[in-house]
């Protein structure tokens, strides 16, 4: 039995899996089930192997285990764990390290109701085994998978997980032992009979991707009426055709809508009115909507706002909004408060699908220029259902008659029609689409199971919006611009005969023998490599594909980068994801490399590297090495695919040379930094907590240590570099080291013990008084306002207690740490908290009294706190001598091992620190605490992220790829994508075009670069520009000045060679690689107009 005493009361509002009486069966006769470990197993006793379809217990092999455990007909374990790579994974535990990215964005709630849900997924073609694999890395309790089928050559084209020894063999078989190596505490299973309904109450959610719409309607009508409704979603990919539909049944609960944080606002000022206004501090804009419920609490004066019951906002403004409250007869508001957001659940109706099918409502639009393309393309499964029922097979590719004849049947359904008839079919549209029918194409499958990956993770857990309830896309723009004969759709006897049935036997040589770069292992590169396999790019005799990352695998990688396994943590990315996108592919022709693509690697990645390329794929998380492969794809004029991805969100960008701008024609705002002020003394959220206690960490654990050292092992050299500095920094640098050498060195773990104390009172006691002795509760500024008015926060000095455990906890991180840092052994009795606060009751603590004349920084601007003083120079020559006397008396060798933070490690007491340290200071400030996690999450800067975005944002990069490697394709026929599955939203749109500048008859963008070869002097270099109607005054070669006409000597170098100006007055350093220089022409028009014109490439070799 499950105890459920510490649920969640809103666990109960979701669809749980719930059994039924039924009678045991003979699982030998009714249905085949496999786990993925069985084949390392002993045979179990024939009497085991039972199961009850409608509830019964099953003995499935847990993966990665080494015995059989008994599920239970409702879907949970009932010894309540489940065993995982390294051990077991106990219900409602959570492995941090590994799931820290998908934490960020579903929060622990979420992946609770992730690990106890059972899924099935029916149709493990290509799109069947992306939407497996995304719900393997969620971790969700179960995945079965189902599928009557056997491995074709045809499914190599989109399946992943299939290679040529599989053909034969049944699909769903084939799959399961690599998607179970993808994530060992998923129990994996196999159905491989007809399903019959009842079987569908052991899931919490069914999927299906290959299924007639007969047994559809049947399988969700079944479903929607179960009790509780068991979520339905089909799915189909059809060549470059696809659609999703959802049935989460008749009332479904979403908890969050969107999986944003909740908006808050700082209050200013509340009116007594009807309705009253609120204003907020102008620092921040208010994301409040009308309509949306709010809470106020701390709110001084007009205490009946603090009564906890959440008032309606109307009239939303960027820094005010009025509430449905009748303040007229409160008390005045005096000052402060805060406002904080209510997310209500929402309910949604989803109508079965026989219903949906005449009636479908509104469809979930993705790209505006298609707007009427969703009802067509509903018309068009329906078509392709009644024709593969009628012929019992697909469309052929390229034949007009099959074409005609689907064509025909969707006129027939549009006439049947009373409501909702098209008034005009596309038929050229029908053409394509039953063309391409019968083919599962790797790109298409890797954006559907994107999107169906996410929606069966909301059935599970309420988290986001469903997609309610058809999604239909298209991308006929990826064919080829030129007429396709259908001889080249023939099959080949290929393992990309899907493939070609869409694009032909051309394009598919070009792919093959296409050279590409590729910047990025990570979670998009491992993606991308898969995707690529798949596609047989880069897999002819003539194609090549690089690959560069210098990271290496970490344990938080493996929940999305899917091509890395756990025996893998600690390699280098690029080196093992090339391996394993060569198993999916054998043929693919890779060379990995770990250099960093930036200035440094030029002789690497050099001019002949980048003039081979056919395209460039940035699979980055970062915008500075995205900014730099952007130039140099600018510079050498090669595509470059762009994307990205933060959470439920993505986006696509297509850089082609001369037809769209590039990706750093247009830039985010940078993030807002909190001014240095507020985070050192007026912190009012706890992301300044957390700011400082990073800060703090990195200062006194890794800063000053490394100052240490650097004083220690040159001390003259160190002594010289501070007196030359001589300013206020160099002074505090100093104080620093000196106190690390003299009175707060450690010799003792009871030292680090104090010290830790000791701080402590410093942090949160001592400068607290200061502070608020300087700034009394009642301080007004010299404009007569009150001083503590908000954003800021009055604080409260912390009375340190060892029966607080948070202090000991503290004091315990802290302790280890300085111990670290000093080399000191840390005794077994320092983790126990009781002996811990023993030995905190050692420490004693002198007593503390403000000091007038503190200078407190308040201005925002301020950049640094430290304060300059008239005698720098002085008190610098007296801490250097101080610290000739202490390294004196230093012990021979002494040096101290600087602490580098990282957050993933959960046992290394980082995060227990920075933790620590921002609650304390939150404490001090009235702030809402953050649990370790959270902590994490902020001050670790993690990029929230899950494998469905990026299995969906890699999907439509590679449908842009057919369109570039092919070539000849126009703007409008390629797509950027900003994508939110958490909405779900699809915006698609043709890219941007480039800034285009003229001068007489001549115009050129920044895709040009103007090229001058035969290694050209100065005077050439002029009378070339002359002749294009412009007058050059200024020549540079990086920041140097070469030539310019305001200085008559420069005269003298007309008749030398650029280059050797170059090396001459630049002093350039040209590599034997290197055949080109680039300079920088400033020139003006007969009428003395500036015009910029591309950067010059000077060809001296």
């Amino acid at each position: 039995m499950v105890d459920n005493s510490n649920s969640s009361s809103v666990d109960f509002m979701l669809p749980l899996k719930r059994g039924t009486d039924g009678v045991l069966v003979d699982l030998r006769r009714t249905i085949t089930t496999t786990s993925a470990a069985e084949k390392k197993l002993k045979p179990a006793p024939i009497s085991d192997l039972f199961i009850s379809a409608s509830g019964g217990s099953t003995d499935i092999a847990m993966g990665g285990g080494n015995s059989v455990s008994r599920v239970s007909g409702n879907g949970q374990n009932r010894d309540n764990r489940e065993a995982g790579s390294g051990g077991e994974r106990r219900i409602g535990e959570i492995d941090e390290d590994l799931h820290s990215r998908q934490l960020a964005v579903y929060g622990r709630e979420t992946m609770r109701r992730l690990f106890a849900s059972n899924i099935l997924v029916s149709g493990m073609q290509g799109l069947g085994a992306e939407i497996a694999k995304n719900l393997v890395l969620a971790g969700v309790k179960s995945v079965t998978l189902h599928d009557v089928g056997n491995v074709e050559l045809w499914d190599l084209s989109s399946n992943f997980v299939f290679s040529e020894d599989d053909i034969g063999k049944n699909r769903a078989v084939a799959s399961m032992e690599k998607l179970q190596e993808l994530n060992n505490s998923v129990i994996i299973s196999t159905l491989t009979n007809e399903l019959t309904k009842e079987q569908l109450s052991d899931f919490q959610a069914v999927v299906f991707t290959d299924i007639s719409l007969e047994n559809a309607m049947e399988f969700d009508d079944y479903c929607h009426k179960h009790q509780p409704p068991i979520a339905f979603i089909k799915s189909e990919v059809r060549g470059l055709f696809g659609n999703v539909f959802c049935d989460f049944g008749p009332e479904f609960t979403v908890l969050d809508v969107d999986g944003e944080d909740p908006h808050t606002g700082i209050i200013a000022s509340i009116s007594n009115d009807n309705p009253a206004l609120v204003a907020c501090v102008d620092d921040e804009r208010l994301e409040f909507q009308d309509g949306d419920l709010v809470l106020f609490s701390e709110v001084h004066g007009m205490p009946e706002l603090n009564d906890g019951n959440p008032k309606r906002v109307k009239h939303a403004r960027p820094h005010s909004f009025t509430i449905e409250e009748d303040t007229t007869h409160y008390t005045a508001h005096i000052k402060g408060g805060i406002v904080t957001q209510v997310k209500e659940p929402k309910i949604l109706n989803f109508k079965p699908l026989k219903e949906a099918l005449t009636d479908p409502g509104d469809f979930l639009l993705s790209d505006f220029s298609k707007f009427d393309r969703s009802p067509l393309l509903h018309l068009a499964f329906q078509a392709l259902d009644r024709f593969r029922i009628h012929l019992g097979r697909f469309p052929v590719s390229g034949s007009e008659e099959d074409a005609q004849k689907l064509t025909s049947i969707a006129s027939d359904i549009n006439n049947s029609l009373t409501d909702g008839r098209l008034e005009e079919i596309d038929n050229g549209l029908l053409r394509y689409f039953a063309f391409g029918a019968r083919a599962v194409l790797n790109p298409m499958a890797a954006m559907f199971g994107g999107i169906v990956g996410q929606e069966v993770v909301k059935a599970c857990s309420g988290k986001f919006h469903p997609l309610h309830q058809f999604f239909y896309f298209d991308s006929v723009e990826s064919l080829p611009i030129e007429s396709l004969d259908p001889n080249e759709l023939k099959p080949l006897n290929s393992r990309y005969d899907a493939q070609i049935s869409v694009f032909g036997s051309r394009l598919q040589k070009k792919m093959e023998d296409a050279n590409i770069f590729m910047v990025g292992s990570g979670a998009l590169g491992c993606e991308f490599l898969k995707n690529i396999a798949l596609m047989g790019v880069c897999c002819g005799d003539g194609g090549k594909l690089t690959i560069t990352d210098d990271d290496v695998i970490e344990k938080s990688n493996l929940s999305r980068q899917f091509l890395f396994r756990d025996w893998n943590i600690g390699q280098a990315k690029s080196t093992v994801a090339a391996s394993a996108s060569s198993l999916i592919n054998p043929r693919l022709r890779i060379e990995a490399l770990q250099n960093r693509a930036n200035p440094e690697s030029e002789s690497v990645f050099n001019d002949d590297f980048w003039e081979k390329l056919n395209v460039v794929i940035n699979a980055l998380d970062n915008v500075n090495a995205r900014l730099y492969i952007d130039q140099r794809c600018l510079y050498f004029q090669k595509p470059l695919l762009e994307s990205g991805t933060l959470g439920a969100k993505c986006n696509t960008q297509m850089v082609i040379p001369h037809l769209t701008e590039n990706y750093g024609a247009s830039r985010d705002p940078p993030e807002k930094q909190a001014p240095m002020c507020t985070v050192h003394s007026f912190p009012h959220n706890i992301d300044h907590c957390l700011t400082w206690a990073r800060s703090e960490f990195e200062g006194l654990l890794e800063k000053t240590p490394t100052e240490v050292n650097a004083y220690l092992i040159n001390p003259s050299e160190y002594v010289s570099s501070m007196t030359k500095a001589g300013d206020a920094q160099a002074r505090e640098t100093l104080e620093r080291v000196l106190q690390y050498l003299d009175t707060d060195r450690c010799e003792t773990f009871q030292d680090c013990l104090t010290w830790a104390r000791l701080k402590f009172e410093d942090y949160f006691a001592n400068r607290v008084k200061q502070l608020t002795y300087t700034f009394p509760e009642d301080a007004v500024t010299s404009s007569g306002a009150p001083f503590w008015s908000a954003p800021k926060r009055f604080p409260r000095p912390l009375q340190f207690s060892v029966d607080d455990l948070s202090y000991i906890h503290y004091a315990m991180a802290a302790s280890i740490l300085r111990a670290e840092t000093f080399g000191i052994p840390i005794p077994d009795w320092a983790k126990s908290p009781k002996s811990l606060a023993e030995g905190v009751d050692k420490v004693i603590v002198p007593d503390f009294q403000p000091r007038k004349g503190v200078k407190i920084e308040t201005d925002e601007k301020a950049t640094s706190l430290s304060t300059a003083s008239m005698d720098d120079d002085a008190a610098i020559n007296e801490l250097i001598r101080k610290l000739e006397i202490c390294r004196e008396k230093l012990p021979p060798g002494f040096k101290m091992n600087p602490i580098q933070f990282e957050k993933d490690d959960d046992t290394n007491y980082h995060m227990d620190l920075v933790a620590g340290l921002a609650n304390m200071r939150a404490r001090n400030y009235s702030i809402p605490e953050v649990d370790k996690l959270k902590a994490k999450f902020i001050a670790g800067r993690i990029i929230p992220a899950i494998a469905t975005s990026t299995s969906m944002a890699t999907g439509l990069v590679c449908l842009e790829l057919y369109k570039v490697l092919n070539g000849g394709h126009k703007l409008e026929d390629y797509r950027n994508t900003f994508a939110n599955l958490a909405l779900p939203l699809f915006s698609i749109a043709e890219p941007v075009p480039p800034k285009v500048i003229k001068h007489q008859d001549m115009s050129w963008t920044v895709w040009d670069r103007w090229i001058l070869k035969d290694n050209p002097t100065l005077r050439e270099l002029l009378q070339w520009i002359q002749n294009k109607g412009l007058n050059a005054y200024s020549v540079s070669y990086g920041s140097c000045l070469l030539f310019n006409t305001m200085f008559p000597r420069h005269k003298d170098r007309m008749d030398r060679k650029i280059v050797d100006l170059a090396r001459e007055v630049a002093k350039a350093e040209l590599p034997p690689y290197r055949r080109h220089l680039d300079v920088v022409v400033a020139c003006e028009d007969d009428e003395d107009n500036d015009i910029d014109i591309p950067q010059i490439s000077i060809y001296f070799r």
